[in-house]
């Protein structure tokens, strides 16, 4: 993930993500489209921001088809030679890029702002711890948030799974 600043560059690798569909509760778009979720339902590779509790900005990419709710919230974010806890979490994500309402909308490849590009170095499944979500009341059962195992800026372990005493070397970027 890559944000341009006035002066300089903002990058990191995608290390958790949580994902989100109409078709059950947790999703914003669960109930209906309203004002506040409609780029939840619009063109996959954009992205969608909300607040949540009216504090913390969230990013989440649009996925699946156009007027169907469905996204992948960014959860934490490895920054090569930064404090390994700067963007772990949604919160601290977008306060260290800068993210706000300005970005909801804007296509993830197709701006010169905030965008995600391919590195070089593959992830394997074995890489990844797959289980529920955190920080929601309803359809908490599914297992649909990921993160890198081998990585210390996850916002959350799950039980039992120690944070790593060294660093990834899949974190280069």
């Amino acid at each position: 993930m890559i944000k341009n600043n006035k002066k300089d560059q903002v990058k990191g690798v995608i290390v958790e993500t949580e994902a989100y569909s109409q078709e059950e509760e947790a999703c914003h778009g669960f109930r209906k489209m309203t004002e506040s979720n409609k780029s939840l339902f619009g063109k996959p590779g954009t992205f969608y921001i909300y607040k949540s509790y009216g504090i913390h900005h969230c990013l989440n990419i649009v996925t699946d088809k156009d007027n169907f709710a469905s996204g992948v919230l960014i959860r934490a974010v490895s920054i090569s030679k930064m404090n390994e806890r700067l963007a772990s979490g949604p919160g601290l994500l977008t306060k260290t890029f800068g993210i706000d309402m300005s970005f909801n909308s804007l296509e993830v490849l197709n701006n010169k702002s905030l965008w995600i590009s391919q590195r070089d170095s593959i992830i394997e499944e074995k890489d990844l711890i797959q289980t529920t979500r955190i920080g929601i009341s309803k359809a908490k059962n599914i297992k649909w948030r990921w993160y890198l195992k081998n990585c210390r800026s996850v916002s959350k372990r799950v039980k039992g799974d120690r944070t790593p005493t060294h660093l990834s070397n899949h974190l280069s970027f």
